[in-house]
Parts: C-alpha cells; sequence; structure tokens
C-alpha cells in the first residue's frame, strides 16, 4: 500500500493523506483539511480510482475539503456514525470556534468499530477510537495506522472540547492501538509520524515513560 501526505491547511498543520493500492489502482483520501486544487489534479494525474473519502472525525480543520473532493470525484463519504452530524452542523464540528461555517455533505457510508473497506485486494480495517470526539477512528492497513487526531507522536489528541473525555481516549489509546505490533507506522492527523512502539515506550502521556 502506497500513501503521500498533503498540508493543505497550514493554520492548523492538518495531515491530509492519499492512500492507494498498487495493483488495483483504487485509492482513498483521509481528511482533506481544506480545498485543494493541487492535491485534485495530483490524484487526476496519477491514474488512480478515489474510492472513498475517509473522515476520521467531524472536525472542521479535517473535514474543510469534503466538498471540493465530492465536487470532482465520484467517492463514497464515510465516517463513523457517531460523528456524522457534524459534517453538516458548523457548531458540532467547532468551525465556528475560528469564524467560520464549514459544512461537507453528509455521509454515503456511516462506519463502525470492525467494519472493513477494501482498496482491491487491500483492507481498510476502521478501529473505533473515541476520546477526541466521540466518532473518532483510526484506520489500520497493511503496517500503515491512520490516526486522526487519537495519537500523535509525543502526544495525544485534545479531550477539551465538546465529545472529548479524557479517560476515553487513554483507554482506546491502551486496548486498541497499543496492542498492534510496534512496528506499524503512526500517520497521525498532525505533526510527524511515529511508530506504535517509538509510542508504546516514549509518549509522555499514554506511554511507558508516563508512568515513571
Amino acid at each position: 500500500m502506497k500513501y503521500k501526505t498533503f498540508n493543505v491547511l497550514p493554520e492548523f498543520g492538518t495531515n491530509t493523506y492519499l492512500v492507494w493500492d498498487e495493483i488495483s489502482k483504487d485509492a482513498a483520501i483521509i481528511d482533506p483539511a481544506a480545498p485543494s486544487q493541487k492535491i485534485i489534479d495530483e490524484i487526476k494525474g496519477m491514474g488512480i480510482n478515489l474510492k472513498y473519502l475517509i473522515s476520521t472525525h467531524g472536525h472542521g480543520d479535517h473535514i474543510g475539503g469534503n466538498e471540493s473532493i465530492n465536487n470532482n470525484f465520484d467517492v463514497k463519504k464515510c465516517i463513523h456514525k457517531d460523528d456524522a452530524n457534524s459534517l453538516t452542523d458548523p457548531n458540532l464540528n467547532l468551525s465556528t470556534y475560528w469564524n467560520s461555517k464549514i459544512t461537507a455533505p453528509k455521509a454515503d457510508i456511516l462506519l463502525k468499530d470492525g467494519d472493513e473497506l477494501f482498496l482491491g485486494k487491500e483492507k481498510l480495517q476502521i478501529i473505533h477510537t473515541p476520546g477526541h470526539s466521540k466518532g473518532g477512528i483510526c484506520i489500520l492497513t497493511c503496517e500503515l495506522i491512520f490516526c486522526g487526531d487519537t495519537l500523535f507522536a509525543d502526544g495525544i489528541g485534545r479531550t477539551d472540547l465538546p465529545g472529548g473525555n479524557y479517560s476515553t481516549l487513554i483507554n482506546s489509546i491502551k486496548t486498541k492501538l497499543f496492542t498492534l505490533d510496534g512496528n506499524t507506522k503512526v500517520l497521525p492527523g498532525h505533526g510527524p509520524d511515529s511508530t506504535i512502539e517509538d509510542e508504546r515506550v516514549g509518549n509522555p502521556f499514554v506511554g511507558f515513560r508516563a508512568s515513571l
């Protein structure tokens, strides 16, 4: 499985990911943060079939480009059922907090824990990891995990926003992410990548280092 990272919303530093299967050329875009002609042109130029748009959660800095992607590609829009209403409500997606009113098209697929999406024969496994938001998810494929705002390199997602809960987030990370193979590459919603093992040991909030 191949992937590419885009940063099209520099004021928030949100990572938008394009992931694709080299054999089938099926692809998914994860968290398009803002409208981007660069992303659109690149996808069209790669000769891939953009099959899914997946939102790891419903906050405005992760869904701001959904409408643009939807207008340019025949994609199935996916989000966890508990964050679905955030797509169309600027108050729920928190964009009103920065004097914006972001809305995105409604989802075609309402996800739940354990769901699977396929790019060719490659599987995208949906892992429900609430805590940053009620419907936060991570997406596992091969040895990659796209973590949204659940787990960062040396950090965790905020829990002081509506729908957030610190103990729920810690439990999500410990029981659903830290049980994965240590070599799994962590691709977060903000900041640099890491690995499950590095975070299991050194993360100051939830890793072994936190207990010292």
